[in-house]
């Protein structure tokens, strides 16, 4: 590890200098600074009346204006610190010329102040003030952000942190708030009108053929076959490095932001994907991170080396450095198209190795729901100790479960060690007989254009690290190491069984839960108060989508029993289903709907109508 930058790497970047070649053009965007870090904490604010202006600016990122919106005049909007149990009235000034909007992203609110507009409440007009008043019932690590068109893409986000009425039971000697996020000098409009012309107009990772005659990527019999099926397996992120820089509190990879530390202290990150687009891959080369909290909940200890961390998830995780020297924390893109970095050090001014991006993933046949998940059995790139075992698990059938494959596991099956082949064991396969498209494995879903593809064999791949992080050779969290740390508040079985599909054509960027886009319907997903209702998303697609419902949080079926793990936001990687249990305890009219902006703002989001019990439907 090294202060500042490597000496060798100098001196060959000067000595290219010296032949004609620029050295800001040879070095790594992150190692054309000798900045001497960023220390300055989050600007914050707390109380029971808090004021928060919203206004256009320009933020400075790795030295380059940018335009933006920000919130007190900074980006991210400043840290917003409660106490359980408090009353907090927050009064937001829109000083925009178009609406605007705050959404406090995990915070159980009464339905007028969760901040949707079109949503049980009416949006914040230019030049007027909203008030938000409600009870703070709960307390862990939150966000906010504009839920108004593209304003969360040009800044509008902030950090959000309730401390627990009582003692926490997360015990730290320090902690540091780390606020991920991407942004870009294009506009949201603009990105998204690219998305829609060309989906693929941001992927600079497409296969080549230099690459097919140096034996890289997929054989030409795959090409082939993948061409013909019209899939793109570079196809992993819509937006990446090619437009977006990543951030960390603001900051980009230049600016060499630092969070401080003495050796020997337990420090406590508080990491916050506040991103529009962007999955990240976080890690701290030289330390454990030990994840004690998902979503502001808190969880039983459990060390890795890495996490997966989606859009609108929030990990807290305790890291102990003992020895006086810096280290480097990365959150890398989940297609390896660029990095958010930023240094855990003893002293400012100090930097540590950055490592290379490592090669980026190929979309499989699993991820086309194809079947053949992984299993958690502690091989390289699962977490250590997940046996990948759900016995136990109370399996709820519905009418669109769909029979086996032959020799594919069945969807209702727990993966177990050594019989479920691995992801990449499916390449080569003869695909000309397969249906990607037959809807009797989705009888609910709407027949049209927008559904591409309906997944055969979709798996339950809770078990598995996250696209990418599959061989990795080192521990990485997934969600069945997640246990909660007390006993869930209502353990009832499911009344019901509800599946819900998340659909999309990536071809013409069309993307839909059911078939359905939001625009399209005025038929919310229907609760009773109270009831206990079982739900299985089905991604039908070939990418990742973190999915998110306001008002409440779910129980992640994984095997835990009474301390599975509550969540209010779930990545359900590609062709594969995730089951999580609710209780819908939220009387009200509740978005629902995926994190990555531009797949919410071309359709996929519905709403959920929770109407008290006794009530006419």
């Amino acid at each position: 590890m090294n202060d500042r930058i490597d000496r060798r790497q100098l001196l060959r970047g000067a000595s290219l200098a010296g032949t004609g070649i620029a050295l800001a053009a040879w070095m790594p965007a992150w190692a054309q600074s000798l900045s001497a870090g960023m220390t300055a904490p989050l600007p914050s604010v707390s109380g029971e009346d808090i004021t928060l202006r919203i206004a256009r600016q320009t933020m400075m990122i790795d030295g380059r204006p940018s335009r933006a919106i920000g919130v007190n005049g900074t980006v991210p909007a400043p840290l917003i610190r409660l106490r359980q149990g408090q009353n907090v009235r927050l009064r937001v000034v829109n000083e925009l010329d178009e609406d605007s909007s705050i959404h406090w992203h995990g915070l159980l609110v009464p339905p007028q102040f969760d901040g949707v507009p079109g949503v049980s409440f009416p949006g914040i007009k230019p030049r007027s003030t909203y008030l938000y008043e409600f009870p703070i019932r709960q307390a862990g690590t939150y966000w906010y952000h504009s839920h108004s068109g593209g304003q969360e893409q040009l800044g509008l986000y902030g950090p959000l942190i309730i401390d627990p009425a009582g003692g926490d039971p997360i015990q730290s000697d320090r902690e540091h708030v780390i606020v991920l996020s991407d942004h870009s000098q294009m506009s949201p409009e603009a990105i998204y009108a690219k998305l829609k012309q060309m989906p693929g107009y941001f992927n600079y990772q497409k296969q080549t053929l230099s690459g097919l005659l140096a034996g890289r990527d997929q054989p030409l019999k795959d090409r082939i076959t993948w061409g013909r099926m019209r899939m793109d397996p570079t196809d992993v992120s819509d937006v990446n490095g090619s437009t977006y820089t990543f951030l960390v509190n603001g900051h980009g990879p230049e600016d060499n932001w630092t969070a401080l530390f003495t050796p020997g202290e337990r420090v406590r990150l508080r990491i916050i994907n506040a991103s529009s687009m962007t999955t990240f891959n976080v890690r701290i080369p030289g330390l454990t991170l030990t994840v004690v909290q998902a979503d502001g909940q808190n969880v039983r200890p459990v060390a890795v080396d890495e996490f997966q961390i989606g859009v609108a998830e929030t990990y807290d995780v305790i890291v102990s450095p003992t020895d006086d020297r810096a280290y480097t924390l990365v959150g890398e893109s989940i297609d390896r198209s660029g990095l958010a970095r930023a240094t855990l050090a003893p002293r400012a001014g100090m930097a540590a190795e950055i490592p290379l991006l490592r090669k980026r993933p190929l979309a499989s046949m699993t991820d086309m729901g194809m079947g053949g998940a992984q299993s958690a059995d502690g091989k390289a790139g699962m977490a250590a100790g997940s046996d990948g075992a759900m016995a136990g698990m109370d399996h709820v059938r519905t009418d669109s479960d769909m029979a086996a494959m032959p020799g594919m596991a069945s969807q209702h099956s727990a993966p177990m060690p050594g019989t479920a082949p691995a992801a990449g064991e499916m390449q080569g396969m003869d695909m000309s007989g397969m249906n990607m498209r037959d809807f009797s494995n989705a009888p609910k879903v709407d027949r049209n254009p927008g559904v591409q593809t309906i997944s055969m064999s979709p798996m339950d791949r809770t078990g598995e690290p996250g696209q990418g992080l599959e061989k990795v050779g080192h521990r990485v969290l997934v969600y069945r190491d997640l246990m909660a740390l007390e006993p869930n508040p209502d353990i009832r079985a499911p009344e019901r069984s509800l599946d819900i599909h998340l659909t999309g054509n990536m071809e013409r960027f069309m993307w839909a839960l059911d078939g359905v886009k939001m625009s399209d319907t005025m038929e919310p997903f229907p609760f009773v108060q109270n009831e206990r209702v079982r739900v299985n998303l089905i991604n039908d697609t070939m990418m990742g989508h973190p999915i998110h419902l306001h008002g409440h949080f779910f129980e992640l079926v994984t095997g835990h029993g009474d301390h599975a793990p509550r969540k209010h936001t779930v990545i359900v990687q590609p062709g594969s289903k995730v089951t999580f249990d609710l209780t819908a305890d939220a009387v009200g009219d509740w978005a629902f709907h995926c994190h990555l902006l531009y797949h919410m703002m071309a359709g996929m989001m519905r709403i959920v109508t929770v109407r008290p019990r006794g009530e006419a439907a």
